[in-house]
């Protein structure tokens, strides 16, 4: 009796877990589909202000150099790494593979010989890195839909210390979407900016005005921002299509889970059942 009473018990913990890790995989699906539309929408973007600025580098000339792409003239062998984690648990590998990849970033960078000066978003990053008892310098909390203006006063904030020399180089480690079934760990060097590669005859083919130098000047802060905003929707896309799929499979395993008591209950029911008229079909010839 007592264990056909802790089978039921399980049984309804089962089925109140799944149908909570149902709800949660709903709401990750919307989400994702948010998600996924906002970064869809801002990749062309970013890859037109690349490609722009490739095209304008080629009119430039070799002899046009910026801030923003070159190292300080006085390296001070300090490089900050900015880490993209979640602020909630439960999206499977999500957490473990930003953070992986990130700690692998700064052991590299530590083992050239530069001073790590550690950024984070999320919160599941920032407990990590205390357990692992690495300081952080600043933490930030943009959400799950990351807004714009916050990204854009983060990078002018990056790019103003860059170019003051406080860094010579920045680090972003993110978790890059490429399909609903792939999504990759990725180091990406924010700044400084790689030498822009333009197509061949790129130069020839428009007129600038005012010069390609001066378009630089405003296209290149504009390539950074974009950059990281759309690294954060990368991530956010990310998030919430890891999320997704682990609840469904919490979902599934529960339902398999559930099954199995279920099947349980019924053998353990049938037992006792199987007992009590044992007991009085003997009852009765003992009688007789």
């Amino acid at each position: 009796m007592a264990q056909i009473r802790e089978l039921k018990k399980r049984m309804i913990a089962v089925r109140t877990i799944q149908r909570i890790t149902k709800t949660m995989q709903m709401i990750a699906t919307a989400k994702f589909t948010a998600a996924l539309a906002r970064a869809k929408a801002t990749r062309p973007y970013t890859d037109r202000i690349r490609g722009l600025v490739g095209e304008v580098a080629a009119a430039a000339g070799d002899d046009f150099s910026h801030p923003l792409m070159k190292a300080p003239a006085a390296p001070t062998k300090r490089e900050l790494v900015l880490v993209i984690t979640s602020d909630r648990g439960l999206c499977g590998a999500y957490n473990g593979n930003v953070l992986r990849k990130g700690s692998q970033t700064i052991k590299g960078l530590k083992a050239s010989g530069k001073d790590i000066v550690l950024e984070t978003v999320g919160k599941k990053a920032v407990a990590y890195f205390r357990f692992a008892k690495l300081d952080v310098a600043e933490k930030h909390t943009f959400g799950d839909k990351p807004q714009f203006a916050q990204v854009e006063a983060l990078a002018k904030r990056l790019m103003a210390d860059f170019s003051a020399g406080k860094f010579d180089a920045v680090h972003v480690v993110y978790m890059r979407f490429v399909s609903n079934a792939k999504q990759v760990p990725e180091a990406m060097q924010l700044l400084p900016l790689a030498a822009p590669a333009a197509s061949a005859g790129a130069s020839s083919n428009y007129e600038f005005s005012p010069s390609g130098a001066e378009l630089l000047n405003d296209l290149l802060p504009k390539s950074v921002i974009v950059s990281l905003f759309q690294a954060f929707n990368d991530a956010a896309v990310s998030e919430h299509v890891m999320r997704m799929v682990s609840m469904k499979a919490a979902t599934d395993n529960a339902a398999g889970l559930g099954r199995t008591i279920r099947r349980n209950f019924n053998r353990a029911r049938q037992a006792r059942i199987t007992t009590e008229l044992t007991e009085i079909v003997s009852g009765a010839a003992a009688l007789e």
